[in-house]
C-alpha cells in the first residue's frame, strides 16, 4: 500500500471486530488548489474604495439589485488577491452563509485575510443586526485559524457601497 507517502499518512483501514470480522476500508483524501492567474501579477489591497471597486467589475450589474449575494475575497500575506469566491445567494432579503463551506474555501486556497462582501438589492447601506452578527462570528471563527477578516463591505446597485472597517465595525 505505498503511495509515496509515510506509512502513517497512507489510507486509513481497519478491522472492526463483530461477529463476521469485516474489513472496512475508509476513502483517500486528497486536496488539491491551482491558481489560474498569477497571485504574484494581482491587485493589491489597500483600501475600502479599490475592494469597492474590484467588488462592483466582478458583480452581475444584472442582478445587484434582485437578489443578495455573499462572496469573499480571499488574500495572500501582501493583501493580493487570490480570488473571489461567490459563496451565497439568497433572495430579496437575505441569504444564508454556510461557516463550513466559507472556511473549507479559505483554508484550501491557504488565504490569510479575506474581506467579506454582499449586496443590498434595496440599496440601502446600513449593516443590519444579523450583518454585524455573521461579522463578528466569522471573525471569531477566523481568529482560529490565524485569517484576518480585514473588511466587509456592502455594495448597493447603485455603485454606493458600505464598509465596517471604515465604519468602525471592524
Amino acid at each position: 500500500m505505498d503511495r509515496g507517502c509515510p506509512r502513517h499518512l497512507a489510507p486509513l483501514s481497519f478491522l472492526i471486530n463483530n461477529s463476521n470480522e469485516m474489513e472496512h476500508h475508509v476513502n483517500e483524501i486528497q486536496i488539491s488548489y491551482r491558481e489560474k492567474l498569477s497571485t504574484l501579477k494581482s491587485l493589491s489591497i489597500t483600501n475600502s474604495k479599490d475592494v469597492a471597486e474590484l467588488l462592483f467589475k466582478n458583480w452581475d450589474s444584472d442582478t445587484i439589485g434582485l437578489n443578495e449575494c455573499f462572496k469573499i475575497l480571499l488574500l495572500n500575506q501582501s493583501n493580493k488577491v487570490k480570488g473571489i469566491y461567490p459563496l451565497s445567494i439568497g433572495g430579496i432579503t437575505g441569504t444564508l452563509v454556510d461557516m463550513r463551506i466559507l472556511f473549507a474555501i479559505v483554508l484550501k486556497t491557504l488565504s490569510v485575510g479575506i474581506i467579506l462582501a454582499h449586496n443590498h438589492p434595496s440599496g440601502k447601506l446600513k449593516a443590519s443586526t444579523q450583518d454585524i452578527q455573521l461579522t463578528q462570528k466569522i471573525q471569531q471563527a477566523a481568529l482560529l485559524f490565524d485569517v484576518k477578516v480585514l473588511d466587509h463591505i456592502i455594495l448597493a446597485p447603485d455603485g454606493r457601497y458600505y464598509s465596517f472597517s471604515d465604519n468602525g465595525l471592524l
